[in-house]
């Protein structure tokens, strides 16, 4: 009798093999790095159902096809490329899942599956909900059951939106990577936007910086020179994010971030915030008003073809606004004039400046400069407003070193409170790491507000400087050419103000740049801290 018999009778055929593929998926990340999270749970369910069809031939594969923190709503997940990728390869007979949500919830992208799945006459298996893809009512059912996961998908969508709205529309922040300048502050349940004191005074120079070049990469390049960074911020996950070079993108964007003066903006409308503002708004209306300028002459102010001397040095003192280069042409000859921003917006009748010929007042600033050092009255009142303007810049930087030192404290006090009053945890271990960050960032803000401040007090002027300096300011000048002189008056003078009432003009110099030319040689000024 042969082995494959018995009592006369053939033993029963062994049932085919099918190789089971599990994939598991969550949507978010939270509770992923648990010992045993939501994966792990969806797996151990899925091996259960294939072993107790074990006497059908079914095995699990050991291959894990994972997708934790990726979203059902397209099919651009690592596990599930490679799950597909074995099926091209021919590895797999069967796909389990816990549900059938796992592996999409979007009923297009469910179709194109299940067209490869049949083409490779791999069956698909949902642990949770009973069916059957080789037959048509199962297909049914698995249509009708997909149709429901992606519907509450959308659901979920628009009542995120729509909360995203209603806490906008209060002024909430949103949520996202916090904007430099700003920390997020947890502590209270709902997460916030707080004033970090060190960068929020590197905001307010980035608009200043603006104004003063107009340029967008000359910012950059700025900041570049100062070794400053963009905001670094730490993932959930741990992972550091941020803190590059600046570039002309970045500065635009913080210079057109409404954050800043306050504001929340949501689909085109803004809204007043509930953080508080670093810029104000008027501040935040020129840069923007300069860049749409700027964007529609593409710089061409910048390029100062006719040698103006005093812009963007010259202001009104009766309106505080700047007075702008300008000129007219009649027949072959151009006529310059500086016209006030006020007048130029508001008609010529609201500002008593209006307009002055450019060639006198020109000479006028330089006839005052050539005067400071053969004057003694003007020499002494040259000096009074230039330790006048040092006092005022020092009293800045000391009022920003105490803003940085009082935010130093409240630092080191949260961590002293969560380390003694906080169970150890993974939030309270991230919270102390972001206080640790924003320690090293004000220190080394401290540290340079400590520079600028004995750079202004050394630069303070004495009789001598000024004497020095424009002692033989007439030889100098004339050597120059007129770019040279443009050059000169831009590195030397701080502003000029004119007063329409007297016809008066104020000058301000650059204690830098004083000292310099006193040295003989005009270095660029200082750069304010």
């Amino acid at each position: 009798m042969s082995r494959g018999t018995q009592n006369g009778k053939h033993a029963a055929t062994p049932p085919p093999q099918c190789r089971c593929a599990i994939y598991t998926r969550k949507s978010s990340e939270e509770g992923l790095k648990q010992e045993f999270n939501s994966l792990d749970a969806q797996r151990e369910a899925a091996e259960a159902y294939v072993a107790s069809q074990r006497n059908e031939g079914w095995s699990a594969l050991p291959d894990r096809y994972d997708d934790g923190g990726f979203s059902g709503g397209n099919v651009d997940r690592p596990g599930l490329k490679s799950l597909m990728a074995d099926i091209e390869a021919g590895k797999i007979d069967c796909v389990v899942v816990y549900k059938v949500d796992r592996l999409s919830r979007s009923l297009m992208d469910f179709a194109r599956l299940m067209e490869v799945f049949d083409r490779h006459k791999v069956s698909f298996v949902s642990v949770t909900q009973h069916f059957n893809t080789t037959h048509s009512m199962g297909r049914l059912t698995l249509n009708i059951l997909l149709s429901f996961a992606q519907f509450e998908r959308e659901i979920i969508g628009e009542r995120i939106r729509d909360k995203i709205a209603a806490a906008k529309k209060r002024g909430k922040w949103g949520g996202g990577p916090p904007p430099f300048g700003y920390d997020v502050d947890r502590s209270n349940g709902s997460p916030r936007l707080v004033v970090n004191p060190a960068e929020a005074s590197r905001v307010r120079h980035i608009f200043e910086r603006y104004l003063e070049l107009g340029s967008l990469l000359s910012v950059g390049e700025d900041l570049c020179k100062r070794g400053w960074k963009t905001k670094s911020w730490r993932t959930k996950a741990g992972v550091v994010r941020g803190g590059v070079e600046w570039d002309r993108h970045s500065v635009y964007c913080t210079l057109t971030n409404p954050t800043y003066m306050g504001k929340v903006v949501h689909k085109g409308e803004t809204y007043q915030g509930q953080h508080e503002a670093i810029v104000e708004e008027e501040t935040f209306r020129r840069a923007h008003v300069l860049m749409q300028k700027n964007s529609r002459t593409r710089g061409n102010e910048l390029r100062n073809q006719f040698g103006a001397l005093l812009r963007k040095l010259l202001y009104c003192k009766g309106c505080g606004s700047a007075m702008v280069h300008t000129f007219t042409r009649r027949g072959n000859k151009a006529y310059r004039y500086y016209v006030c921003c006020n007048a130029i917006k508001k008609g010529r009748a609201r500002c008593q400046s209006g307009s002055l010929p450019a060639l006198e007042i020109e000479k006028a600033v330089v006839e005052q400069i050539r005067c400071v050092g053969q004057d003694q009255s003007v020499l002494e009142e040259t000096l009074s407003a230039s330790r006048a303007q040092a006092a005022a810049a020092i009293e800045q930087l000391d009022a920003e070193l105490r803003i940085v030192n009082r935010g130093l404290g409240r630092n080191h006090a949260e961590i002293r409170r969560l380390a003694t009053t906080e169970p150890a945890s993974s939030a309270s271990a991230g919270r102390i790491t972001d206080l640790n960050d924003q320690i090293r960032e004000a220190e080394r803000r401290a540290s340079e507000i400590g520079a600028a401040l004995e750079r202004h007090r050394a630069e303070v002027l004495s009789a001598e400087d000024l004497h020095a300096a424009f002692a033989d300011f007439d030889n100098v000048w004339t050597a120059l050419a007129p770019r040279e002189q443009v050059r000169m008056l831009q590195l030397l003078i701080n502003k000029v103000v004119f007063d329409a009432l007297d016809s008066s003009i104020e000058v301000s110099f650059y204690p830098s740049g004083v000292k310099a030319l006193a040295g003989g040689a005009v270095e660029g000024p200082e750069a304010q801290a």
